[in-house]
This record gives structure tokens, C-alpha cells and sequence, in this order.
């Protein structure tokens, strides 16, 4: 399954709820602090249910909604590329379509409810038959869902299996089902069997962090070893395999268990009759923590995490590389997400630009989403409109998806600007040739204070002119040979820059 949104609400800046549209590769933009690696932490809380990266404690309620009497952290995911069926009901198989639990727009929507104090809840919302007659029917048992069979007089191909009663049902009622969104909690022991089916299709979730502890069990490099390893145990033959292990194992413990008994019945049969093995099951084994120390050393066995941030980093770049080819070549691989903050941390920019290839390759594969943060206007300026989340606002957060015809002017040198206020001669070029190239000039520098200018003409003599702002600073750019200028500043062309982008915006609007 890939993801198609995620929604926020109540977590660390996000009060209200905040839609955020995520694509096969997504990079979040914008200030420090403004809640991008937070849209990644809150897809880490969803998926990995406390046992990833972050761990909930009750500072990541948003402070002005505990204050307004809201104590609970919602962490919504929307799903596309859907199962074509799944069981639910003993080995019955039937589709989400048929159990309405899909959303409006046909999709699955997950919701998890973390409250201030107690147990997560965890419900499908859906466009759902609401009729009393019909409706809760995934909550009831299945001699509930007979006596309704019966008493209507509904007519069933098969009153054992509980999806063929409900579908039967559901098309009795097929003018009356009065759909509506709801919300199914699936934690409920009646529909505990639907999370327990739809948790087998979830994709993995791995987030990389920036700042990583640098300790030898939480180490950085060891997080690509693990997450092969899940990605590994998830495959099907391997999965047949350690099924057959564990049955072969549950069989030889029973026969153990079972030669037990029969002594102990010889000296107390009253205590044999009361006791009984109980193993586990191949769904319950964690395979995982049998290799859970696989880990990369350097030279003299000397662990990677304590080499440097820089040669960490390059070892995971590495991963990601070749994981990207590994993952094109090969079939049936399980659905993953890879979340990595700020990939160009301690890195060289030729190293930046491999990285980045690398995600943009894996991200055209059928089973791999990427989400990046970043800082790094180089980076920015690698990738495409499409791939662009610019986050604004302090107390209400703005996901503003990037789009040619959403700036006032068509350039990534544009979401820099806006994410992370940078001014540089390249943008200003931009902007005034665009001016320039729409006949707008002479509008532009009507009224506008000038100063004085010493043009250097091709003969070597001088000559004074008098030049608005922007101007002067387009002749200071493109003949950098003229020294007879006082440099502008950066405050003059961060001014210049702010001047032409209203302009703009002003004639695009009028």
C-alpha cells in the first residue's frame, strides 16, 4: 500500500487538523522549526507504534489545544494501491470495497487516537452504511448477523461465513443504507480481526534522523541493517519458510508436552487434566530480535557509529544507493518508506548529489515512497516543482504544495526565497528578467529613488548614470569587471528582491 495523505491533529505545532498530500518523492522546505520534521516523526508514531524512533509522552500534545480541554494526539493515514482482497473472517476472503470500509474518495483511511492517558484507539473511516438495520455490522457476531438473515428473510448463499451474511445484507438494504462517514474502531474485540488482516499490508516506515544518538545500541549505521532485515523477513518465501519452521517446532512441542502429560497423569491425574502447553503462534514470533545485533564494523573491529558524523552518513548514502538498484532489479519486494532528515548533513556536495539521484531513482519503483527534509537550497534546486512541500506559519501551519502557477514567479530559486529566505544574484536575475521580458520596466522603476551609477564603457572611460535599486544591481552582476561601484549589500538586494516579487505579484493580480 502507498500513502496519499497523512492529517494531523494536536501534535507538537499542529493544533487543527493539517492535509498534507504526499507523493512517490516528497521534500519538506521551509524554516527552522516549523514543523517539517514533525510531519515525519508523526508518520514514525503511526506505523511503528512506539517501537521506532519516537516515543509519545504528553509534550507532544499541542499546547493550545490541552489548554482548550483537547488531551488527544490524532494521526490519520490515507492508502492508495490497495489490497485487491484480504480475510477478515475466518478464511473467508472479501475485498474492502464489498465491507465498506473505504473513504469517500475510495480509499483507506486509517485514524489513531492517542489520548492524553490510556490505550491508542484505532478506527477506519469510512463512507458507511449508518441505517440502524443495517449498520455495526462488522462489530457483530456472526449468530447476530443470522438472527437478522432470518428475520428478514434476507436470502444467503451461506450463513457460516460472516462476509457473505453481511454482503447478503447489505444488498437487502441496497436503497436504505443511508452512507455516511464514520468512524469503525477496529480495536473492539468483534473487529479486532480487521486491523490484525489490514497490519499485514502495512508498509514499513524507516526515519533516519539528523541528529542521531551516538551510542552503540542506538547507532546510525545500524539502522540500514535492521531495516534489511525487516525488509527481508517481510518477503514471502522467507515468511513460507519460518512459518514452516515454527510449525515444525509447534508440532515437536506438542509431541514433548504431550509425553509429559501422559507420565504425569500416571502419578496424578487430577493435576494432568488441569494443565495444558501453551505455545505461541508463527504470527506472534518476533524473527526480527534473533538479528537484532547485525550491525557494520570498521578497521580493528572498531564500531562505525564511533567514526565520523560525515563517514556515517556516507556509509547510509551508500545503503540507499544501492538499495535503489537492488530494488529496481528484483520482484515482489514489500512496500516501504524511507524518511530521512535532512540528507545533506555532513556531506560533500558531490556526495549530495549522488544522494539525491539515488532517492529520485528508488522513488520510480512500484513499492517505495521517499520523504526528505532539508535545508540545502542546492538540494532544492536538484529536484522538481512536483517533489516540493513548503511548510509556513508558526501557529497555523500552511502545506503549500509547489507549483509553477503558485509563485509569483516559476523557479525554485523561488522556494528558497520562501523557505528559507534566501537572496542570491541568481534569483535577482530572475525576477528582473522577467520583469523585463513582460514590458513592465518602465512601469517598475516609476517613482522609485535612484542613485548614482559609474558605467565603464568599452573604451575604458566612465560615465555616470543614475540607476534605481534593482537595476543597480543587475549592472553590478553582470559586469562584476566595474570596480567603480560601492557593492550593494545583502540587505540592499534582499530589499530589491522583496520589491520585484510585490511587483509582480501586484500585475498578476491586477
Amino acid at each position: 500500500m502507498k500513502i496519499s495523505q497523512v492529517k494531523i491533529t494536536n501534535f507538537r505545532g499542529y493544533k487543527d487538523e493539517k492535509a498534507i498530500d504526499l507523493n512517490d518523492l516528497t521534500v519538506f522546505v521551509g524554516k527552522n522549526d516549523v514543523g517539517k520534521s514533525t510531519v515525519l516523526e508523526a508518520l514514525d508514531v503511526f506505523f511503528n507504534e512506539g517501537k521506532g524512533v519516537i516515543k509519545l509522552d504528553k509534550e507532544d500534545i499541542n499546547k493550545q489545544g490541552l489548554s482548550e480541554g483537547d488531551s488527544a494526539i490524532c494521526i490519520a493515514v490515507v492508502f492508495e494501491e490497495l489490497p485487491t482482497s484480504l480475510v477478515i473472517d475466518s478464511t473467508n476472503a472479501t475485498t474492502l470495497q464489498d465491507e465498506y470500509l473505504l473513504n469517500r474518495q475510495g480509499k483507506l483511511e486509517i485514524l489513531k487516537t492517542y489520548p492524553h492517558t490510556g490505550k491508542e484507539k484505532v478506527s477506519v473511516k469510512a463512507h458507511h452504511p449508518s441505517n440502524p438495520d443495517c449498520a455495526d455490522l462488522l462489530l457483530k457476531k456472526q449468530k447476530d448477523l443470522q438472527a437478522i438473515i432470518r428475520k428478514e428473510s434476507i436470502p444467503c448463499d451461506d450463513e457460516k461465513k460472516n462476509s457473505v451474511m453481511r454482503k447478503a445484507i447489505w444488498a437487502h438494504y441496497s436503497d436504505e443504507l443511508q452512507l455516511s462517514d464514520v468512524e469503525i474502531d477496529v480495536t473492539k474485540e468483534d473487529a479486532k480481526n480487521i486491523w490484525d488482516q489490514l497490519k499485514n499490508y502495512m508498509p514499513l516506515y524507516t526515519l533516519f534522523q539528523s541528529d542521531r544518538k551516538n551510542s552503540d545500541g542506538d547507532s546510525e549505521i545500524q539502522d540500514p541493517m535492521k531495516l534489511a532485515v525487516q525488509e527481508i523477513l517481510k518477503g514471502s518465501s522467507i515468511q513460507a519458510s519460518l512459518n514452516q519452521i515454527a510449525m515444525e517446532v509447534d508440532s515437536k512441542l506438542k509431541e514433548v508436552a504431550g509425553r509429559t502429560l501422559e507420565k504425569l497423569k500416571e502419578m496424578n491425574p487430577e493435576i494432568a487434566n488441569s494443565l495444558n502447553p501453551v505455545i505461541p503462534s508463527a504470527e506472534t514470533l518476533k524473527w526480527a530480535d534473533v538479528f537484532k545485533n547485525v550491525s557494520i564494523s570498521g578497521d580493528e573491529d572498531i564500531p562505525i557509529n564511533k567514526r565520523g558524523s560525515g563517514v556515517k552518513r556516507l556509509v547510509l548514502l551508500n545503503f540507499f544507493r544501492a538499495e535503489a538498484e537492488r530494488r529496481k532489479t528484483e520482484k515482489n519486494v514489500p512496500d516501504i518508506i524511507y524518511a530521512i532528515e535532512e540528507p545533506e548533513t555532513s556531506q560533500h556536495p558531490d556526495h549530495q548529489k549522488k544522494l539525491i539521484d539515488a532517492f529520485i531513482e528508488m522513488s520510480k519503483g512500484q513499492h517505495t515512497q521517499i520523504i526528505l527534509t532539508t535545508h540545502s537550497p542546492a538540494i532544492v534546486k536538484m529536484l522538481d516543482f512536483e517533489h516540493l512541500k513548503l511548510i509556513k506559519g508558526e501557529q497555523s501551519k500552511e502545506v503549500i504544495t509547489v507549483e509553477r502557477h503558485n509563485l509569483p514567479y516559476p523557479s525554485l530559486n523561488e522556494v528558497n526565497f520562501l523557505a528559507f529566505n534566501e537572496s542570491d544574484d541568481g534569483y535577482h536575475n530572475e525576477l528582473y528578467g522577467y520583469i523585463e521580458s513582460e514590458g513592465w520596466l518602465s512601469d517598475f522603476k516609476d517613482g522609485k529613488a535612484t542613485r548614482s551609477y559609474t558605467r565603464l564603457k568599452s573604451n575604458g572611460q566612465t560615465q555616470q548614470e543614475q540607476k534605481i535599486l534593482s537595476e543597480y544591481i543587475r549592472h553590478q552582476i553582470h559586469h562584476p569587471e566595474n570596480t567603480h561601484n560601492q557593492r550593494f549589500t545583502t540587505e540592499e538586494l534582499r530589499q530589491s528582491i522583496s520589491e520585484m516579487r510585490t511587483f509582480i505579484v501586484g500585475k498578476q493580480n491586477a
